[in-house]
């Protein structure tokens, strides 16, 4: 018999899904027969599949040896490289400025170099995160950017920080704004546009409709103008939703796409302007506006953090955005 007790890290998840993870090679049916048999208790009790487990919990396991074969102790995230830009780090969250052109998380052209295999990395040397010792959580990122957008992106060390994030974002007490270099200019200076969206998955693309179409979803953007130079606009965009590609459709949708967009502008458009082989956009801003009570993050209540290096403002002359924007 062994027992497993729950830490902190643990806590709020279903005990199918703890057990899934912690013994990786237990069958399914074996668990949830385990379970029906008495061979897994939690607290000295039979226990229901949907429990919630709590801090303190303690699982019995009478179950063979085999099923407690030991993790693997080479770890693919070793292999990230080590470079981060960190604005901001607590016992809780990092908050990253991501660079252009490297992926948030791992996908099947690329698994090992992404930002979230750096953040492992950077945790696992500092001595903060050891997956030897954490049954079912890793440290993960609460939001992501698509690979050729830079700027923040905000990071968890703990569940609960986690937690809190993913529920702040949800309810929109976390405001993200973002830079973008037009192509032609918006129709006023201000602005919020809201549109109707469905996905080509096999095009990776959007289409908007200017009414509810079936199985659509609402992109809801504000917008305002920063400057304007040769030809070019740099907008402050503040996203109300958080839909694919959100940005760059609606703003081409206006009649100004993203400056090195050939997806929703044109390679045309584009080399007028030299040769940008991506989008010129920017999350250079997330604000911590709670309402309500954040629990283990509410000591950032009111902060902002804004990215150090926005590649692009040099084509309006700027090394830094607006003071008022």
């Amino acid at each position: 018999m062994k027992t497993l007790d729950i830490k902190q890290n643990d806590a709020g998840q279903r005990l199918d899904k703890y057990l899934t993870k912690t013994l990786p090679s237990l069958p399914q049916s074996l668990l949830y027969k385990y379970l029906r048999t008495k061979r897994i208790k939690v607290n000295g009790k039979r226990a229901e599949i949907s429990l919630r487990l709590q801090t303190g919990d303690k699982i019995d396991l009478y179950i063979n040896d085999e099923f407690f074969a030991p993790k693997e102790a080479v770890y693919s995230f070793l292999g990230a490289g080590k470079q981060l830009k960190i604005l901001f780090e607590d016992e809780n969250i990092l908050v990253l400025d991501k660079q252009p052109g490297l992926l948030s998380h791992p996908d099947d052209g690329e698994y090992v170099d992404t930002l979230i295999t750096r953040v492992q990395r950077y945790l696992y040397e500092k001595g903060e995160y050891d997956p030897a010792k954490e049954a079912s959580f890793a440290p993960a990122l609460a939001n992501r950017i698509d690979r050729n957008t830079g700027g923040v992106v905000l990071a968890a060390k703990t569940a609960e920080a986690l937690r809190v994030l993913n529920e702040k974002l949800k309810n929109r007490e976390i405001d993200k704004y973002y830079l973008c270099a037009l192509i032609g200019k918006p129709p006023k200076k201000s602005d919020t546009v809201e549109s109707f969206m469905q996905k080509d998955e096999e095009k990776n693309k959007v289409k908007l409709y200017s009414h509810p179409v079936p199985g659509g979803k609402t992109m809801r953007t504000g917008y305002r103008v920063l400057a304007e130079k040769n030809g070019l606009t740099l907008a402050e965009i503040h996203l109300f939703t958080g839909r694919t590609h959100q940005i760059r459709a609606q703003m081409a949708a206006l009649g100004c796409p993203l400056l090195g967009d050939g997806k929703y502008g044109t390679n045309e458009q584009n080399r007028r302007f030299g040769s940008y082989k991506k989008q010129c956009l920017y999350s250079y801003k997330t604000v911590f506006s709670f309402t309500t009570d954040a629990g283990c993050l509410n000591n950032l209540k009111g902060m902002r953090f804004l990215a150090a290096d926005v590649p692009f403002l040099s084509l309006f002359d700027l090394s830094e955005p607006p003071t008022d924007a």
